[in-house]
């Protein structure tokens, strides 16, 4: 039988870490092993029980949960916790620089129970969790602010043509069903292109992907 998914939530707002307790403890391959209210204290946290996946806030008291994220998952770990943000769509900026700093993925707190547990046990398996409407609206508005002075598109590119459209469709949300169908191409096609483009730019997943296009100004 496989050991449950160990997951640590962290938020300030003692209500809604008792929601999310109780909603993933009530799932038998799910298991809560701490809750704590800030980003220090996840940070103390994970660094003792080695939780799977920390469910974290961004908005926290002392160390938010930008900077909880870059300490547990960010470049240069050597051994990074996969973490999944909550948050609300009045936090965009901050959910960009959550990305930047290695969480996995995101969800909106007004995200109904059964997306929650879909995103802990996608994150929790190693892929990433991207809502391409969420994508579109939380990276894209901040996309003139966060691109260089020079574009990697003016600097030129390590990824094919070809590599490069699939990397503007995936940062513009689209997943590799829908890829596949707009340049009319196979899904196992489409998986082969993405494992080629995070390879050649050294991605860890399709997050990253996504922050790295916006950020080298290679979606309009």
């Amino acid at each position: 039988m496989t050991a449950p998914t160990r997951i640590v939530v962290c938020d300030d707002q003692a209500l809604i870490r008792t929601g999310l307790v109780t909603i993933i403890n009530a799932q038998p391959d799910m298991e809560v092993v701490g809750e704590c209210r800030d980003g220090q204290a996840a940070v103390d946290l994970a660094t003792t029980v080695r939780p799977d996946v920390v469910v974290m806030d961004l908005r926290m008291p002392g160390l938010d949960g930008i900077g909880a994220t870059r300490v547990l998952a960010g470049a240069g770990v050597d051994h990074p916790v996969k973490v999944l943000v909550v948050t609300t769509f009045n936090l965009d900026e901050y959910v960009y620089e959550a990305l930047r700093a290695g969480a996995s993925g995101f969800l909106l707190k007004d995200a109904p129970p059964d997306r929650l547990l879909h995103g802990i046990r996608t994150v929790a398996s190693g892929a990433a969790l991207l809502d391409p409407e969420v994508t579109r609206k939380l990276v894209g508005r901040y996309a003139a602010r966060i691109r260089p002075a020079r574009p990697e598109a003016d600097r030129g590119t390590p990824l094919t043509p070809r590599e490069l459209e699939v990397l503007r469709l995936i940062a513009d949300g689209l997943s590799n069903t829908e890829i596949a169908a707009a340049l009319v191409i196979s899904r196992e096609t489409v998986k082969t292109f993405v494992s080629r483009i995070l390879t050649k730019l050294a991605l860890r997943d399709r997050v990253q992907a996504v922050v790295y296009a916006y950020r080298n100004g290679l979606v309009h």
